[in-house]
């Protein structure tokens, strides 16, 4: 297990408008869960198409571990096409230039600006074969733009072997609950 790809919700998919939500920091313990133990199967490379929320988050987290000794760890940006984040709002597209700027691989897979949703279908087609597994926050009874992902790697699944690592919203309410327990404990 070398390279895994993670994507999810964007932050209105799941009612966060703050940098500061308190969910943020549960999606984000989720997503580093996850990494952690797949750094125990020889993950080398985080991969993301950069998009807002639940990308950017797990880049934030890569970009902690590599702080704390996971220098192996490493990340790249597979943007769908050119300038994704030109309609974006000033602090978003800082959120991603800063993230841009401290990966490790940058690159597009349509190396045009937005023509059409075509370019979205062969970045989840790109992504997929280039990876070894994907962690997907995302819950069917809650569906989002990560439904394409999902419905792209089931397909792929039907032919390749290919390992899919879900974060749903009940594996954040344990984390949450586990926190309680602790902080409980710790009183």
């Amino acid at each position: 297990m070398k390279k895994v790809v993670i994507s999810g919700y964007k932050p209105f998919e799941v009612g966060v408008f703050k940098k500061d939500d308190i969910a943020i920091s549960f999606i984000k313990k989720a997503i580093r869960r996850n990494l952690e133990t797949l750094m125990n199967e020889g993950l080398e490379w985080v991969i993301i198409s950069g998009q807002l929320g639940t990308e950017l988050w797990a880049a934030e987290v890569v970009f902690d571990m590599q702080i704390e000794g996971y220098e192996q760890l490493q990340l790249a940006v597979i943007t769908p096409f050119y300038n994704q984040e030109q309609t974006w709002n000033d602090q978003n597209k800082e959120w991603y230039e800063f993230v841009i700027s401290q990966a490790d691989f940058v690159d597009s897979v349509s190396r045009k600006n937005y023509e059409s949703p075509w370019q979205f279908r062969l970045k989840n087609q790109f992504l997929i074969e280039k990876s070894d597994a994907m962690i997907l926050f995302y819950d069917s009874d809650r569906e989002g733009s990560p439904k394409y992902l999902y419905e792209a790697v089931r397909t792929y699944q039907e032919k390749y072997s290919y390992s899919l690592h879900f974060i749903t919203f009940s594996d954040l309410e344990s984390l949450f609950e586990e926190e309680q327990f602790q902080n409980r404990q710790d009183d």
